[in-house]
């Protein structure tokens, strides 16, 4: 299946430069370019790209309200971010929003289409940098409530970048039973998210690698 990307930035050199990032790899192929906001959900709505790369600085409508429009009107459509921009505050508010990537500008092409390649799949993929930062921010102090081993071998899943159905089919068990795991680990470690449960583990010592947040 050819994954299709809508490319989202005010900036028509970047724009171009991109599309060829992206285009270099028959996997992928790029469906509409648009400048604005505005513009992205309108394009989205009627080509219904698999991912769209989100620039968070644009006129008419931030990336980061554009992001929670398209999330909200089209759950199918993964939003990677991709921006100059590092802030806790602009992190959390895209991830919020329901953003699956963020990404730097200077980033090089084969992980821009990694990214591409991974929220489709189901993964979360951020920038080391990003990582770094949200991890460092997460609560070290405090106790929580002691995982059983079935939570901490789902938790290495989830560092590992493993969607629920892989979780599954390496653990042998019903994708019902991973969903109430993943949600006994977020009530444990007082997080809300796959991301933030991995940040915190990786924070915490409780898990040993981590690729869906790289």
């Amino acid at each position: 299946m050819v994954v299709g990307v809508l490319i989202v930035d005010d900036h028509p050199i970047f724009r171009e430069g991109l599309r060829r990032v992206i285009e270099q790899d028959p996997a992928f192929r790029v469906l509409g370019e648009a400048e604005t906001g505005r513009e992205a959900i309108s394009l989205a709505r009627r080509l219904r790209p698999d991912v769209v790369l989100m620039d968070l600085s644009l006129p008419d409508l931030d990336g980061i309200s554009a992001t929670a429009s398209l999330r909200r009107d089209l759950p199918e459509t993964e939003v990677v971010v991709l921006t100059g921009i590092l802030s806790p505050t602009s992190v959390t508010q895209a991830l919020q929003a329901g953003a699956s990537g963020y990404l730097f500008k200077d980033t090089q092409a084969n992980e821009v289409r990694a990214a591409i390649q991974n929220v489709v799949q189901g993964r979360v993929h951020l920038s080391p940098r990003v990582s770094e930062m949200l991890a460092n921010q997460m609560p070290l102090a405090g106790h929580h409530e002691p995982l059983t081993e079935r939570e901490q071998e789902v938790l290495q899943l989830l560092a590992l970048g493993s969607s629920n159905k892989e979780i599954m089919q390496v653990l042998q068990i019903t994708q019902a039973t991973v969903k109430v795991h993943i949600s006994h680990i977020f009530s444990k470690l007082g997080v809300q998210s796959r991301t933030q449960a991995v940040l915190r583990a990786m924070r915490l010592g409780l898990v040993t690698s981590s690729s869906s947040v790289e």
